[in-house]
């Protein structure tokens, strides 16, 4: 979708999931690991870490088996039992969109294409079902779907092409300042989301 005389800033929004649009709630996972004697946030280091985190956004290992390395990850530091319990608590959490975040974005693609470009398991069709969201983007491009992971330069490249864009007319919008600065050392126009005003700023040429 291109409007090179309409005056528009961006043709395509490019957005990251989890954190802009999908929150976690994280508090029976920190009642556990106090209740275990790990200061908190013990499971989530050890989750995030690339060795553990990257084959699940890459597609090659399920959520469960995620949860094993976090179990094989948490040896030493609790029980194994304990350990599951730990890495099904993080699997698991409870998770809800921000409503406001998901109102600019359908305000947004009433004039610009909207894609979600995403670090995600393979279970993110599904999840953003549950939320009622599976229309909200005209796609979803999952790292775990395409086998590539921000900041990968390949998945923008990817996501613009997929949307029919340069590079220079997309808006890229993500919490993570690597990712956002890999974009733009591609020429993406780039927000780092922090909090809704954050894209709503971004998007007021639009409205």
């Amino acid at each position: 979708m291109t409007d090179a005389g309409g005056g528009r800033p961006f043709d395509v929004v490019l957005c990251d999931v989890d954190n802009v649009i999908r929150f976690y709630d994280p508090s029976r996972l920190t009642a556990l690991e106090r209740a275990a004697g790990l200061a908190e946030g013990t499971t989530m280091k050890v989750a995030f870490a690339p060795e553990t985190d990257l084959p699940l956004m890459l597609g090659r290992i399920t959520p469960q088996e995620w949860v094993h390395s976090i179990v094989a990850g948490l040896a030493g530091l609790v029980p194994e039992p304990v350990a599951y319990e730990l890495g099904n608590a993080l699997a698991d959490a409870p998770f809800h969109a921000d409503e406001t975040v998901v109102a600019l974005l359908r305000r947004a693609r009433e004039h610009v294409l909207l894609v979600l470009l995403s670090n995600a398991s393979v279970t993110l069709e599904a999840d953003l079902a549950s939320l009622g969201l599976s229309g909200l983007a005209d796609d979803i491009v999952s790292s775990a779907r395409v086998g590539l992971a921000k900041p990968d330069p390949r998945i923008y490249r990817l996501a613009a092409e997929r949307a029919g864009a340069p590079l220079d007319r997309c808006l890229f919008v993500d919490d993570t300042l690597e990712n956002v600065t890999a974009a733009a050392a591609l020429g993406l126009q780039t927000v780092h989301f922090r909090a809704p005003a954050d894209l709503e700023r971004a998007l007021a040429p639009l409205f």
